[in-house]
């Protein structure tokens, strides 16, 4: 489980901070940013969260693809780390697919690898095709960062299993998904997640966390801004779904068609 960071910049400062910092007590060390979230404010933020701890968390960027060349990762990477206040990155990413070849950025990945800037790299959006081919040109990468929650159950057809066969992580972002009504509703998808929650203790939302989390090689970075949120979001590790109650979500939040294209919001 990490900590995400999309939108952390229009949060009260210090209480964003705050929450950072009680997610990393609570053993959320991975935490998640890009060059794009608040044209950089949302690094900023996190560089100050992580003052004398940096050792202990496990830090990512993302460079956009309109900054995707050779010269221009190398630059974004740079800019990532002065707004980090730190001088590595544990995995770097290519935020999506853009115009420049993945030869230079993978190759602009690898020089930095080297100058020690960054450990690993990784790509985010990335379908099967698009792994194949990075993985033709520099071997499978670290982590597909991809949107999954359990109304997105699209990368379980293909993704997830070529992630799998490949030693490759999932990152699920947004894996609540942006609709309370699954949560807080009527449906029945609600009132299942509801029935299961009841039974542990835990609230909805703690329930389709975990869910996302039975597969060992998904992680799941949901953002939150309090500490309150944060804390409910690392206890929701501590739950034990049993199979029945997996089988019950799975009926009731299909995955659907294999898509045409990969979902990403």
């Amino acid at each position: 489980m990490g900590q995400g960071s999309w939108q952390i910049e229009t949060a009260r400062r210090a209480e964003a901070i705050a929450a950072l910092r009680a997610g990393l007590e609570l053993g959320m060390t991975h935490i998640d940013t890009a060059e794009m979230y608040g044209d950089g404010a949302a690094e900023r933020i996190i560089g100050e969260a992580i003052a004398g701890r940096r050792d202990a968390v496990f830090l990512v960027s993302k460079v956009l693809p309109s900054n995707a060349s050779a010269r221009g990762t190398i630059a974004a990477c740079e800019r990532s780390l002065r707004n980090l206040r730190t001088d590595r990155l544990d995995c770097y990413l290519l935020h999506w697919r853009g115009r420049y070849p993945l030869t230079e950025t993978i190759g602009a990945f690898e020089s930095l690898r080297r100058e020690g800037k960054i450990l690993s790299w990784g790509v985010s959006n990335f379908d099967v095709d698009d792994l194949d081919e990075v993985t033709a040109i520099g071997g499978a990468p670290a982590c597909n960062q991809v949107l999954y929650h359990l109304g997105e159950r699209a990368i379980e057809h293909a993704v997830l299993p070529w992630c799998e066969a490949h030693g490759t992580a999932v990152v699920a972002y947004t894996p609540f998904g942006k609709s309370a009504a699954m949560y807080e509703g009527g449906s029945a998808g609600a009132r299942t997640l509801q029935r299961i929650a009841a039974r542990h203790g835990a609230t909805p939302r703690q329930v389709a966390l975990r869910f996302l989390l039975r597969n060992e090689a998904v992680f799941a970075i949901p953002k939150a801004a309090r500490s309150a949120h944060v804390a409910e979001n690392a206890a929701a590790a501590a739950l034990e779904l049993s199979a029945a109650e997996c089988a019950a979500i799975d009926a009731a939040f299909r995955r659907g068609a294999p898509p045409r294209t990969l979902p990403t919001g």
